[in-house]
């Protein structure tokens, strides 16, 4: 666990983005063995302080921190949609909203941290054509690698799909009963992901699925049950870990007991601080306790947790205060997709982008206007709104988060070959309907 603010969770007796952008309706828009079953902590969790000694960040890492300029510092937080199936290639959608008609000339000027890949933005056709498209992509960012992402969850959020193999959704794999299934699956879906250069899955999903009317969770969560959802996240993120893929726990504080799709208005969820401890809070702190490598905030509000009437996105007390301080997260801190509705109700697309900068987001996800938001964030900054500290905070992050992961120095070129040798291998094939079989 990284060691800097860290809290230890002493176990009591117990008593999405995300899903991403919604597919537009128009432009704009593993291992065969059995893995060791991770430990379940209890539903509810207090924690005391830890020692508070910090553990620097890699030479390397300060190394590339100390020659980035201000305006590379800011690119770093940002993971947008670039459309076309080919670094080079030329769309009107990547005019419009970056003023270059690439995805190789957006990543040249303006350097961002990573993108996200997507069927509706042309991202997705087949093996060999997203083999390229991330080769290239990342051949368009030399100084620092790209974190590739996608939103791989299986089941209802699969964006990868037919490529890959079908897993069953979470909810499937929950009903097993069996964590090692959870971390076969995950490994299994990270060898694909790596095969074809992505580096970053926005999975596993530690929301407790709570209310059977959830809109926009349901079968995504590996249950209702906070212990054995806990079991099953930490079991994923160390499947994820065993293939050497990044992964995302998501949506904190916790998205289960919503009426409301925060991709169309904003939920308000009325858990009292000790619920939020005993129902929301443990599967999320046994990500952490697993080296979870990104969390991604909800754009839910909270008013027990925070009475501004700010979704998580937006809130220092949830992301700062309970993420950071409470459960001693040192990792990413990503948000859901800024595109969402649940997160644009209140603020302008640049003020939410710096709004959720300064509530400890590390890195912005999707945002609808990039060249506003780039812009507010810069000029942030460069006003000292955002100080020049907390900018470093988060690129620190992200650039340690590329380290673990083996891409700060060079990023690897995936293989095509060796893509369509692992993408729907029958050994995976095989695991999938394994799942299927022991489900209840």
């Amino acid at each position: 666990m990284r060691a800097a603010g860290l809290v230890m969770i002493v176990a009591m007796a117990a008593g999405c983005a995300g899903q991403g952008a919604a597919e537009p309706s128009g432009p704009s828009a593993g291992r065969a063995g059995t893995a060791p079953t991770a430990t379940p902590p209890t539903a509810s969790a207090t924690v005391t302080p830890a020692d508070a000694t910090a553990t620097p960040a890699p030479s390397g890492v300060e190394a590339v921190l100390a020659e980035m300029s201000t305006e590379e510092k800011v690119g770093q937080l940002f993971m947008p949609v670039l459309y076309g199936p080919a670094a080079g290639t030329t769309s009107g959608e990547n005019q419009a909203r970056f003023g270059v008609g690439t995805p190789a000339k957006m990543i040249a000027k303006y350097r961002p941290g990573g993108v996200i890949l997507f069927p509706w933005a042309q991202n997705v056709k087949d093996v060999r054509q997203v083999v390229a498209l991330t080769n290239g992509l990342q051949a368009a960012s030399p100084r620092v690698p790209l974190l590739i992402g996608a939103d791989q969850e299986n089941g209802p959020v699969s964006r990868l799909t037919p490529l890959v193999t079908e897993f069953p959704a979470a909810s499937v794999i929950g009903s097993t009963g069996d964590p090692s299934l959870a971390r076969r699956a995950a490994e299994a879906t990270g060898a694909e992901l790596r095969a074809l250069g992505v580096n970053l899955d926005f999975a596993p999903v530690a929301d407790v699925n709570i209310n059977p009317r959830n809109p926009v969770i349901g079968p995504r969560a590996y249950g209702s049950d906070p212990r054995k959802v806990a079991s099953m996240v930490a079991a994923a993120v160390r499947g994820f870990h065993d293939a050497g893929i990044a992964s995302t726990a998501k949506h904190f504080p916790g998205h289960g007991d919503t009426g409301v799709d925060s991709h169309t208005g904003l939920p308000v969820i009325k858990h009292s601080r000790s619920q939020w401890e005993r129902l929301d809070a443990p599967p999320f702190a046994a990500a952490i306790r697993q080296d979870v490598d990104m969390v991604m905030s909800a754009h839910v509000v909270m008013p027990k947790l925070d009475p501004s009437g700010d979704p998580a996105t937006l809130s220092k007390p949830i992301l700062t205060g309970l993420l950071r301080q409470k459960l001693g997260f040192e990792g990413v801190v990503s948000t859901d997709a800024l595109d969402m509705e649940g997160v644009r109700k209140k603020y302008g697309d640049g003020e939410v982008a710096v709004r959720a900068i300064l509530a400890g987001a590390d890195l912005l996800l999707m945002p609808p206007d990039y060249r506003k938001a780039h812009a507010a964030v810069l000029a942030a900054v460069e006003s000292g709104r955002i100080p020049a500290e907390r900018l470093d905070e988060s690129v620190r992050r992200l650039l340690t988060l590329k380290a673990a992961r083996g891409i700060l120095e060079r990023a690897p070129a995936a293989d095509p070959a060796e893509a369509e040798r692992i993408l729907r291998s029958a050994e995976h094939r095989e695991l999938a309907s394994l799942i299927n079989r022991k489900a209840r």
